[in-house]
């Protein structure tokens, strides 16, 4: 029986392609589910053969740790240059979302606060 060995779900494209060629090289069968259409399912790779599961779970530790540290240094890399995304960036080039994002959070807290202040008066 199938196991899932990955949900697509926030996925990056890469690392999507990483899984996939990890498993064609240690020959581990894989086939892939897609996105459903209105977003229930997010798709996901699964293994095939029971015996190949804990051997793909081991190759997917090792793989996301190497990954974690691969990323983490480049980012400290893009901080140490200064190419790295700030929220100042994002504020001069996008003013009209965190505009929007900042006015969704003030809603959102006005109506958690709401039966609260219902409750009180």
């Amino acid at each position: 029986m199938a196991k899932l060995l990955l949900n697509l779900r926030n996925v990056l494209d890469d690392e999507i392609a990483d899984v996939r060629a990890m498993l064609e090289t240690h020959k581990i069968e894989f086939y892939e589910t897609q996105p459903s259409r209105w977003g229930i399912s997010y798709g996901g790779i699964w293994i095939t053969h029971d015996g190949d599961i804990a051997e793909a779970k081991r190759l997917m530790v090792d793989y996301q740790q190497q990954r974690q540290t691969r990323v983490r240094a480049e980012y400290a890399a893009a901080k140490r240059d200064g190419t790295a995304e700030t929220f100042g960036q994002v504020l001069r080039e996008q003013p009209g979302r965190v505009a929007l994002t900042v006015l969704a959070i003030v809603v959102l807290l006005g109506l958690v606060a709401l039966p609260v202040l219902l409750l009180r008066g």
